[in-house]
């Protein structure tokens, strides 16, 4: 199989903080924002492919669940964890090696204790991967494991981070 060149992050994006458990998993991932629209970002390299050298069904899974959730929280405007209910995707195409791919939303609705997102995963050559999300509301803030509460990939991007979750 020839060898995929390597494309460029694009401007605008910065990788998201580590110190996320799970979430780590993926680096380096990125986000950008800009008017308003959060977007996340994955240079596909080996740790994230399977061993036909595309990007895992896993690693795509964990992208729109980062995406999803952080864009149900930045909607509601509260940093606090949002324990996913229920992921479905669709895989439209493959992401492969060297490739950049984002997670795109294109669409949140918030009721009070529960989060809907959808989105798509695409790549410049198209659509990769298409989601639905739904997540749960504690009323409580999501803690980190040394039990501190933890903003996640939202850190920075909320004016007022230490704000309690709305009832």
């Amino acid at each position: 199989m020839a060898q995929q060149p390597i494309e460029e992050v694009p401007d605008g994006f910065e990788l998201i903080p580590d110190g996320l458990g799970f979430t780590d998993n993926l680096a380096p991932c990125y986000r950008r924002v800009r008017d308003d629209e959060l977007v996340f970002g994955l240079l596909v390299q080996a740790q994230h492919s399977n061993s036909m050298g595309i990007c895992h069904g896993g690693a795509l899974m964990t992208l729109a669940d980062i995406a999803a959730a952080s864009w149900a929280n930045r909607a509601r405007a509260v940093v606090a964890g949002a324990p996913t209910i229920n992921l479905s995707m669709d895989f439209m195409a493959a992401g492969r090696r060297g490739q950049w791919l984002e997670a795109r939303c294109e669409g949140v609705t918030i009721k009070r204790l529960f989060g809907f997102s959808r989105g798509v995963i695409v790549s410049r050559r198209g659509l990769v991967a298409r989601f639905n999300a739904t997540f749960y509301f504690p009323d409580h803030p999501g803690l980190s494991q040394d039990g501190v509460p933890n903003p996640g990939v939202l850190r920075g991007l909320i004016e007022d981070e230490d704000q309690s979750p709305r009832d």
